[in-house]
């Protein structure tokens, strides 16, 4: 069963040239800043071209739990009316997440330090995944969580009465983790500090800092220091968010692996926190070029152009850049199994406590459509098939995953054979236009029930 729905199988089949414009949604980690920072603020946020994937509405409806206000007028346009730092009302209700780790994270993060009592729950996916790396670091400030066995939902948060703030080194690179902390340290007085070895994605940091809070950060090796000072007043802004380069990683990837192919994704963010596959994949050779760089909102932004490459070469995957693109190997993954010789992908081991272990979700559906895969608990290679091609035929089990959904479905459109998910309902909590947006590129897609 997908979130929301019964299992709907769907198979995508070789396709003809891919061409055109492909117009992804807003980010998603942006989307769901802009309505958690928005809540706390005192005043209206505006905010355009937010990304209305069920993720994203299930964080808007938990603000609303919260006593914020949150307004849809259109399209991607949407007002969020906070209620301040320390503002946030006890809920009357279980708060459910849905399938975001991003949203129930985060907004665990920003009620840690209110002294108000949460409940929190999440589709099947969700209940399985790890939550004891936020709750650690939250009882720090003097939060307390109660939960499942093993850290899991449904759990039950208890803010802190009288916070103090905290001091913590990030076990591993997580965005995830550094901003539930730092959405804590808003109500806790005095300087909250977050260090991190490797640096994971900032737009929790570069958001904080336009919405009037103090930021400071220290650049340390590979990694990062960030200073927050505790209890400003937010001030309300205007957002526009930019497109999310996780959803561009699917048209482009498919643009490189069809013949013929000539593909544009324009208006995507380029935070240098989130572009390690396109770097990646011009490493390997990749006929994929920037166009009309500009910056929009504070994070760097350009269209991007991506055309058939069947020159690509395997290589091995710089694990520094693992940080800047660990939601993009299960596609990278897909377009390694067409380059020629092998892809290595190390330092990835958060992959196996995504939505589901990924490594092995994709392990085993390449290799049942004919393509050789090595893995270990933090690594795993593709030994790419070149000229050869892909066979597919397979059928996969997406395990509720919408990237490991949206990827068997990019392979079957190159693979000589066609490839069904078991479950494409998923899709809709990060991408709900994939199928439409993919088809009027030339994609060809059919229920498989």
């Amino acid at each position: 069963m997908s979130h929301g729905g019964p299992a709907r199988p769907l198979a995508a089949r070789k396709s003809g040239p891919l061409t055109g414009v492909a117009d992804v949604p807003g980010d998603k980690s942006v989307s769901h800043r802009a309505l958690i920072l928005g809540a706390l603020a005192v005043g209206e946020t505006k905010i355009t071209g937010l990304l209305e994937g069920q993720d994203v509405i299930d964080t808007g409806r938990a603000m609303t739990a919260f006593g914020a206000e949150v307004v849809r007028h259109g399209e991607g346009a949407w007002s969020v009316h906070g209620v301040g730092t320390g503002g946030f009302a006890e809920p009357a209700d279980v708060i459910d997440c849905g399938n975001s780790g991003t949203g129930v994270r985060l907004v665990m993060g920003a009620m840690a330090t209110t002294p108000i009592t949460a409940t929190f729950t999440g589709d099947a996916s969700l209940r399985a995944r790890p939550m004891a790396r936020i709750t650690e670091p939250l009882s720090m400030f003097g939060a307390r969580a109660v939960g499942r066995s093993g850290g899991r939902l449904p759990m039950t948060i208890v803010g802190a009465a009288d916070p103090i703030p905290a001091d913590y080194a990030t076990p591993v690179p997580s965005a995830q983790i550094k901003s539930a902390i730092l959405l804590a340290g808003l109500n806790a007085p005095g300087q909250t500090v977050v260090t991190e070895a490797e640096t994971s994605r900032d737009h929790t940091e570069r958001m904080l800092a336009g919405f009037g809070a103090s930021v400071e950060v220290e650049e340390i090796g590979a990694g990062r220091r960030v200073i927050l000072t505790g209890q400003p007043e937010l001030r309300p802004q205007t957002i526009a968010v930019p497109r999310d380069p996780s959803s561009a990683a699917f048209p482009v990837c498919a643009a490189l692996i069809v013949p013929g192919s000539n593909v544009s994704v324009p208006g995507i963010g380029l935070n240098p926190t989130r572009a390690g596959l396109f770097e990646t994949l011009r490493d390997m050779g990749a006929d994929l070029t920037y166009e009309n760089a500009r910056e929009e909102g504070g994070e760097p932004v350009a269209d991007l152009r991506a055309r058939f490459s069947p020159d690509m070469k395997g290589i091995d995957v710089p694990p520094a850049r693992a940080a800047s693109m660990i939601d993009e190997y299960p596609i990278l993954s897909v377009v390694a199994a067409f380059a020629e010789g092998r892809t290595e992908m190390r330092g990835v081991k958060e992959l196996r406590v995504k939505e589901c272990d990924r490594i092995d979700a994709m392990a085993t559906g390449l290799r049942d459509a004919g393509v050789t895969v090595e893995e270990g608990e933090d690594w795993f290679a593709v030994d790419g098939r070149g000229p050869e091609g892909v066979p597919g035929g397979a059928k996969v089990t997406a395990r509720l995953d919408h990237r490991i959904a949206m990827s068997f479905l990019i392979l079957g459109m190159a693979a000589k054979e066609a490839v069904t998910v078991d479950d494409a309902g998923p899709i809709s909590t990060s991408f709900p236009i994939f199928e439409a947006l993919m088809s009027r590129l030339g994609a060809s897609f059919e229920d498989a029930a």
